[in-house]
């Protein structure tokens, strides 16, 4: 078994679809606009059936996009990436950040060993998860103070101004949050 990346195709379909609902237009619409056919537009949202480079362009075109922004978009259609723990070799005990998910993801985590600046404060997009790993942490949100040990978590919606600091020597936390690049729908009804 290898650490290397299995990756196929990207799937347009899903960027195709995000954009058509996010300026709200049918099915019908974008049809009309493409001279393209409603069951085949239905298949390329699907993933049934990939659009070829002219259709993409009409697509994009009448998505008031580019071709490459749909595929920048584009979900993987299949994927499996093996990240490494660092040995101890590598590992200096100095603070660090590292990356767990490689690439450009619908979700992002990362790994932050010892401390690092606490007056730096933090204010996402979307919603993350906050897991001391080992150690422990004293996270400030929204005016309060907050104290976690090994195995703890703190979940922040988006927008949630905060900041953290360890209050152990090699504090291990999992910062674990939706993409910055996807837009969150909050149902603010409940």
């Amino acid at each position: 078994m290898g650490d290397h990346k299995e990756q196929q195709p990207a799937r347009v379909g899903a960027a195709v679809r995000r954009r058509r609902r996010a300026l709200e237009l049918t099915l019908a619409v974008v049809a009309e606009r493409t001279g393209l056919s409603v069951p085949f537009l239905s298949q390329v949202e699907n993933d049934k059936a990939r659009p070829s480079h002219t259709s993409l362009e009409k697509l994009a075109d009448a998505l008031r996009t580019t071709a490459v922004e749909l595929l920048a978009a584009a979900d993987p259609a299949a994927s499996v990436d093996v990240v490494r723990a660092e040995t101890a070799a590598e590992a200096d005990f100095a603070p660090r950040t590292r990356s767990l998910v490689r690439g450009h993801h619908q979700l992002h985590a990362s790994e932050y060993t010892g401390d690092h600046d606490a007056r730096r404060e933090f204010q996402h997009r979307n919603d993350e998860l906050m897991y001391v790993a080992d150690g422990a942490v004293e996270i400030e949100a929204e005016g309060r103070a907050y104290r976690l040990g090994r195995g703890d978590t703190l979940y922040l919606t988006g927008g949630v101004r905060h900041r953290w600091r360890a209050t152990v020597p090699d504090t291990r936390i999992i910062v674990v949050a939706v993409a910055e690049h996807i837009e969150a729908v909050q149902d603010r009804t409940r």
